[in-house]
């Protein structure tokens, strides 16, 4: 194949946009946003599962606290409904002390239910805390996932606007090629990632192997408007006075 020295050399420059529009894909699989993403998105459920959980204890705890309070002011009503019977002088002698024991007991109950709902406020105090804490935690989380989720969607907005840009480069590029140089060039980017690079120092500017004698002998002896290629990795080679030859 052959191919005018200027045209090959413009190779170089269609390689270069090729190279950019390649880091273009690779940062956009690779965005450490991405990353940071899938990561605080973790940190979210299990922080949402936290505060399920503490908010479930809470719950019982209310009803708990509530069925407590219940049945203290149930107690309660039942000792001053004895008290009153007590005072009424409408009971006689044998009543009056079973009144008398049964308002004891219930002073008695009523104690035992007044302190262990104070245990329960107690518990729920510290639950409530606890509560507290998981919801700011929860927010915090939420608020880091959504910077990280803008900062993700302003980057890919970057690399779609230089992907844009480099693509019609690069098509108004790719009309300035022969057909056939053009296609041997896409050819052997799309199996090795570059298609053509410059020969500096005789070393290949693709596969950066240094090439031997013979190799250089036959770049030597083929024609200025010759299409040659790096014998290890297939690259179109670009020669140049920088190509040492």
């Amino acid at each position: 194949m052959k191919a005018d020295p200027a045209v090959q050399r413009r190779l170089l420059d269609l390689a270069a946009v090729d190279a950019e529009l390649s880091r273009v894909t690779h940062r956009r699989r690779t965005l450490p946003e991405i990353t940071e993403i899938n990561e605080v998105e973790q940190q979210v459920r299990t922080k949402q599962d936290a505060l399920v959980a503490v908010e479930t204890t809470l719950t019982d705890l209310d009803r708990d606290v509530k069925r407590q309070e219940t049945e203290i002011e149930q107690v309660r009503a039942r000792g001053e409904r004895d008290r009153k019977l007590m005072q009424s002088g409408s009971v006689g002698a044998k009543q009056l002390t079973e009144l008398e024991h049964e308002l004891t007991t219930i002073q008695r109950r009523q104690g035992v239910l007044e302190d262990d709902l104070l245990e329960l406020m107690e518990r729920r105090e510290a639950v409530e805390a606890d509560a507290s804490f998981a919801r700011v935690e929860l927010d915090k989380a939420r608020q880091t996932l959504e910077d990280a989720t803008a900062r993700r969607d302003t980057a890919l907005a970057d690399l779609e606007s230089t992907e844009t840009r480099r693509n019609a480069d690069r098509s108004a590029m790719a009309k300035g090629f022969p057909d056939d140089l053009l296609k041997a060039y896409d050819r052997q980017r799309e199996q090795r990632g570059i298609g053509a690079a410059l020969i500096q120092s005789r070393r290949c500017g693709a596969c950066r192997i240094e090439l031997d004698r013979s190799a250089v002998s036959k770049l030597k002896e083929a024609a200025a408007d010759e299409v040659v290629r790096c014998e290890e990795c297939g690259a179109i080679l670009v020669r140049t006075s920088e190509s040492g030859l």
